[in-house]
């Protein structure tokens, strides 16, 4: 039951963006003013294709598979008339340039998590050395202090006398 839940979840989200840039596209003064719902938007669609060819288990794919194309259908049709709304106001290739500056972003904030995940991997890896070395030098220590222990508390013998 939660693919429909999430599918929903995802043409509403693209009906409701739709709906708002229907609302606003003539009194936007900038494409900027209404990016968030063309974003919400098509974080919508992907939800959609993503529950309708994410889903790894056959089991009950063939009873949502009629709900998973026509709610895919719904949202591509619902985008379009977004697209068309905003290359109708802001000029033809607003819609291709919206959707560039978008797959840029979104490729810079997949670089950036990956560039962190490095940084904290290699961190990972400076900790654990300086806790090998810090290891290895506590163990060095004492293992020397023992040492020394035994043979500064080891009773002297008395010397042998020769008879």
């Amino acid at each position: 039951m939660e693919p429909i839940s999430a599918a929903l979840t995802g043409l509403a989200l693209v009906q409701k963006s739709v709906e708002f840039v229907k609302g606003n596209i003539q009194t936007a003064q900038d494409i900027h003013s209404i990016f968030g719902m063309v974003d919400s938007a098509l974080n919508g669609q992907s939800q959609i294709n993503q529950q309708r060819w994410g889903q790894k288990s056959i089991i009950g794919q063939h009873k949502s598979a009629a709900h998973a194309v026509i709610d895919a259908k719904l949202a591509q049709e619902a985008i379009d008339e977004m697209k068309d709304l905003i290359d109708y106001r802001f000029g033809f290739g607003t819609w291709q340039e919206i959707l560039k500056l978008r797959n840029d972003r979104i490729r810079e904030e997949r670089e950036e998590e990956r560039r962190i995940r490095i940084q904290k991997r290699r961190q990972r890896k400076e900790i654990l050395q300086v806790l090998s070395i810090l290891g290895i030098t506590v163990g060095t220590v004492l293992a020397c202090s023992l040492i020394t222990f035994f043979i500064v508390s080891r009773p002297s013998q008395p010397p042998s006398r020769a008879i």
